[in-house]
């Protein structure tokens, strides 16, 4: 008996006695549990679409001034505007901003006349927003001509 009492002890286990002759062991995690930490994704933030700039305001070539999602073109760019690959509008050259209301009027055969046209009113009038970039002339700034 003594032999079973020191194996209990140098063991980490738990010994519960009673009056009846039987022992019950149990053993402890030899590992803490924990959750796998690979799964991070689905946690980045928006990404902020709609217009950067307002009617109005002064840009420097190369600003943003609006992104939008591929699919869907709510701004379509004017004079002074590039497009990038992703749909974003910025700025050629510097100047003040102006947002401007245009008649669209589709190409006869194309997906945009066959599918929309025949679903609006008779009568009605189709419109795009463009954005555009009014230069502004550049004083007192002077250029290199020539090197000497």
């Amino acid at each position: 008996m003594a032999a079973l009492m020191s194996l209990l002890l140098r063991s980490k286990s738990c010994i519960l006695f009673s009056e009846t002759p039987t022992v019950v062991l149990a053993r402890f995690a030899s590992k803490k549990s924990g959750g796998s930490s690979k799964n991070l994704g689905g946690k980045s933030s928006g990404r902020r679409y709609g217009y950067k700039k307002q009617d109005g305001n002064f840009v420097h070539a190369g600003n943003i001034l609006a992104t939008q999602r591929k699919g869907l073109m709510r701004w379509h760019p004017g004079a002074h505007v590039g497009i990038g690959t992703n749909k974003t509008l910025y700025a050629l050259e510097d100047g003040i901003v102006r947002y401007t209301k245009e008649v669209y009027v589709p190409l006869p055969r194309s997906a945009e006349a066959r599918e929309n046209i025949p679903q609006l009113p008779k009568g009605a009038v189709l419109y795009k927003t463009f954005v555009n970039v009014v230069p502004t002339k550049q004083e007192n700034k002077f250029t290199l001509v020539d090197m000497v």
